[in-house]
C-alpha cells in the first residue's frame, strides 16, 4: 500500500522503517521537507503526502495535529484511511491537551468523511515495530467507528509484527480516550522498570471446557 506518515520524528521514521520493510511504499510529509532530506527515507510537502497516500498516519506532536490536518483541507482527506497514534501531552508531559476528550476523537469530529483509527499510542515507537523483541508482543488496541478501517488497519498491524491474537479491538472512537489517556500510566511503569521498551497485555481467565 501507500502509506503516507505526517511528522518525521522517531515514531513517524520507526514506522516508515517498519512498513517499508514489509514492502510497503512510504513517504513521510513535513511542513519544511527540504530540510529533512538526511533520514534515508523519502520526505515530501504535507499536501503531497495526503495525495499520494492510500492510507495517512498521523504521528505528529497531539497538540497541533488538528491545525496540520485541517492545513491540508478535508476534500484531500475524504475517504482516506486516517490512522492516528499521536498523544497530545504539555511541553513538560504533566498535562493532556485533551483531558476530556481524545486527539483521536477531535479528528474524526474534524474529518468526518475521513475514517479515523486511533492505535498504537500505548507503547514507544521501538515496541511499535518490534514487538517480537520482547518475551511477547502484548497487546495493541484499536478504536474506530469503521469496520473496514480498523481490518485495514489490523493488516498493517500484522506487518509490523503484530498477530491477530495480539490485537484487540475495544470499540468506537470515543475509546481513543482510554488508549491516550494511558499516557501517565506509561511513564510511571518506565520509571518502574527503568526502560520505555516494554508493552502491557490483557490476560483473562481460561473459558470454561
Amino acid at each position: 500500500m501507500r502509506i503516507g506518515l505526517l511528522g518525521t520524528g522517531n515514531v513517524a521514521r520507526a514506522l516508515a522503517h517498519g512498513w517499508r520493510a514489509a514492502g510497503h511504499d512510504v513517504l513521510l510529509g513535513s511542513r519544511r521537507p527540504k530540510e529533512r532530506t538526511d533520514l534515508g527515507l523519502p520526505v515530501a510537502g504535507l499536501d503531497e503526502t495526503a495525495a499520494h497516500a492510500e492510507v495517512l498516519v498521523n504521528a505528529t506532536p497531539g497538540g497541533v495535529s488538528v491545525e496540520l490536518l485541517r492545513s491540508i483541507g478535508a476534500p484531500a482527506l475524504a475517504g482516506t484511511l486516517l490512522i492516528d497514534v499521536g498523544v497530545g501531552l504539555s511541553d513538560d508531559f504533566s498535562e493532556l491537551t485533551h483531558p476530556n476528550s481524545s486527539l483521536g476523537e477531535l479528528i474524526q469530529e474534524a474529518f468526518p468523511l475521513t475514517p479515523v483509527v486511533k492505535t498504537l499510542c500505548t507503547m514507544d515507537s521501538t515496541t511499535m515495530t518490534a514487538p517480537g523483541d520482547l518475551t511477547e508482543p502484548g497487546t495493541v488496541f484499536l478504536s474506530g467507528d469503521d469496520a473496514e478501517a480498523k481490518r485495514t488497519t489490523g493488516r498493517l498491524l500484522t506487518d509490523l509484527g503484530w498477530p491477530p491474537s495480539s490485537q484487540l479491538d475495544i470499540g468506537g472512537i470515543t475509546t481513543a480516550r482510554g488508549q491516550e489517556h494511558f499516557a501517565f500510566l506509561f511513564m510511571g511503569i518506565a520509571g518502574g522498570v527503568g526502560s520505555h521498551t516494554f508493552n502491557i497485555k490483557v490476560v483473562t481467565r481460561p473459558q470454561a471446557g
